[in-house]
């Protein structure tokens, strides 16, 4: 038996959980936005304190890739800054903020990842990306006032 017929499989729908998405914060900035992801991440039992510093640590270093699209932040650090199962939190601003990316700046879809391994999440992040690449998706997901409608449109996959 092969290790990817052993490895677990998470789709979206089970990373992301009503724990886990905000609908229309405000934040000052990136930094804010990221320690509001991580949060959720850390409330829902996915994370520990210290997977933060570590999503933000990341960006400072690695600098703004992370902003995979115009308007869309993915940030994760590595399974050993403080991941305890896998997980998704998805975080919409009501005002957008700036990560330093020269064209998909400013954000206000804000996603941060927590992964086990290098291969269990890819499902769920599949499944992300064709969930964004959906431009009736994107205007659902940015229109929605609440934690519920975010979560319904998250889980429609």
């Amino acid at each position: 038996m092969s290790y990817a017929e052993t490895s677990p499989s998470y789709r979206l729908k089970d990373l992301v959980s009503s724990q886990t998405v905000r609908a229309k914060v405000a934040v000052r900035d990136w930094e804010e936005a990221t320690e509001i992801a991580g949060s959720l991440l850390i409330q829902s039992g996915v994370a520990l304190p210290e997977y933060i510093a570590a999503m933000k640590r990341v960006l400072k270093e690695m600098g703004p890739y992370a902003v995979i699209a115009p308007g869309i932040v993915l940030l994760h650090a590595r399974p050993e800054d403080g991941v305890l199962k896998p997980g998704l939190a998805m975080v919409t601003l009501s005002t957008p903020v700036n990560f330093g990316h020269t064209e998909n700046d400013p954000v206000d879809l804000v996603f941060a990842l927590a992964a086990t391994d290098k291969t269990s999440h890819l499902q769920g992040l599949q499944e992300l990306a064709q969930l964004l690449s959906d431009g009736e998706v994107l205007k659902g997901l940015r229109s929605a006032q609440t934690d519920e409608e975010l979560l319904k449109i998250v889980h429609s996959t």
